[in-house]
């Protein structure tokens, strides 16, 4: 008997995803725990099974087109088999089949997901025909372009399909420009193309990507529900310098100034536990271990992936965790498991030149640690004027969990790490 393929969740944060490669084609034989497709998540693109076992009857998706979790993506089943009631009869998404009830809004600490927007109606559907009164031709489009070309001021009509039997899907859209138009039936419209120029202005527009949407609702819920306060200290840098450059004669692996920044901060969070800490609501939650996520950027956005136990790591075997992290979150091949159970989180722009800047908290931690570039300039030592390394640091409060005075003891112990770099040696 024949049976739908849905969308599955991928992350804790994934809403819908986006098919980037289908690697089966109707009429293919598939079996349980063959690689269906692959799908963009608001994290990383990653490999879909499916559990159904027989024939591929239907793919609901052409390449480059989304969905939310749970909608029908494909059919299995036998060979020649009518599925047309089974489509019928299902609803595309759970979503789709009864009122969306209303959610609570909650704090960044009791959810670290974003709250999904209820679906009013499925994505992917069936193609639609439209008639023109004036040409007796039909329109094959997808429901997803037509919306995505009444959005942009397109007309549909003047949109080469490269679907089957030329239906009209979202990448025709997206890639459209007025020189490759077809010729357009007798229709009255407006038509707006995708580059509006004006003199010397012009723009472009893009899609948001599933990363950004993620970005986009985390962070705008962190910001706006949890009461941020900023600290900032300036650290003397210089014998961490020296420190930094006699272990690289020695290690297997460079040891960056961020690896130090890392394992000191993992140091001061086990001196000073109260900002090891969640707000869960009506609770707060003290971490006993002690999982610092550290902010990396990719071509799409910002992830997250997560040094475990960083207080028990010696420096090299963090600075290789976060080098591999580095690696693989280019390469979009980074697992939830990589980016998940953070207790504290770094944020470093010293490599781009940034003196000083403040962090959004990443939920569900109650502090971020932005750190700016080490940089020489002149201090007083000892009573003399002498020119000296520094380095900036802001830390961001939930004043929810945490107070000045806790927050100002974690910065004086980092310092402290920090200016006596041998003293993470022992």
């Amino acid at each position: 008997m024949a049976e739908v393929v849905r969308l599955p969740k991928m992350s804790d944060t994934m809403t819908e995803g986006v098919i980037v490669k289908w690697n089966y084609k109707v009429g293919d034989s598939v079996k349980s725990g063959d690689i269906l497709a692959e799908v963009e998540t608001d994290k990383a693109t990653m490999d879909m099974e499916v559990y159904a076992k027989g024939t591929l009857l239907h793919l609901a998706l052409q390449e480059g087109e989304a969905a939310p979790v749970d909608s029908i993506i494909a059919v299995v089943g036998a060979a020649g088999e009518d599925f047309s009631s089974l489509l019928s009869a299902a609803p595309a998404s759970p979503a789709a089949s009864a009122p969306a009830a209303p959610v609570a809004a909650s704090t960044p600490a009791v959810a670290a997901e974003p709250v999904a927007q209820p679906v009013s109606a499925p994505i992917v559907e069936p193609t639609t025909q439209v008639s023109n009164a004036d040409n007796d031709d039909r329109l094959k489009a997808s429901p997803l372009a037509k919306k995505l070309a009444q959005d942009k001021g397109i007309d549909i009509h003047q949109v080469n399909g490269s679907g089957e039997n030329g239906r009209i899907v979202k990448k025709d859209i997206e890639n459209f420009t007025p020189s490759a138009a077809k010729p357009a039936p007798t229709v009255a419209t407006t038509s707006n193309p995708v580059v509006v120029v004006s003199g010397t202005e012009s723009f472009h527009e893009v899609n948001v990507s599933q990363m950004r949407k993620t970005i986009a609702a985390r962070l705008g819920e962190s910001k706006f529900s949890a009461p941020h306060f900023y600290l900032t200290l300036e650290i003397n840098m210089d014998k961490a310098s020296v420190a930094r450059e006699q272990m690289n004669t020695i290690s297997d692996v460079k040891i960056s100034m961020n690896d130090l920044v890392i394992k000191a901060a993992a140091a001061a969070l086990r001196k000073n536990p109260n900002i090891n800490s969640s707000w869960l609501g009506t609770k707060i939650r003290y971490n006993h271990h002690i999982h610092i996520g550290v902010a990396m950027a990719v071509e799409d956005g910002l992830l997250v992936p997560v040094v475990r136990f960083a207080d028990n790591k010696s420096l090299s075997q963090i600075s290789s965790e976060v080098k591999e992290y580095g690696k693989r979150a280019k390469e979009k091949k980074l697992q939830p498991q990589d980016w998940t159970g953070n207790t504290f989180t770094i944020s470093n722009l010293g490599m781009f030149g940034i003196d000083e800047f403040t962090a959004i908290i990443n939920p569900p931690d109650a502090c971020i640690l932005a750190v700016g570039t080490v940089k020489d300039t002149v201090g007083v030592v000892n009573g003399e004027i002498k020119p000296v390394k520094t380095m900036k640091v802001t830390l961001s409060c939930d004043h929810r969990v945490v107070d000045g005075a806790m927050g100002a003891q974690f910065l004086k112990t980092l310092k402290e790490y920090l200016e006596e770099p041998y003293r993470l040696l022992v």
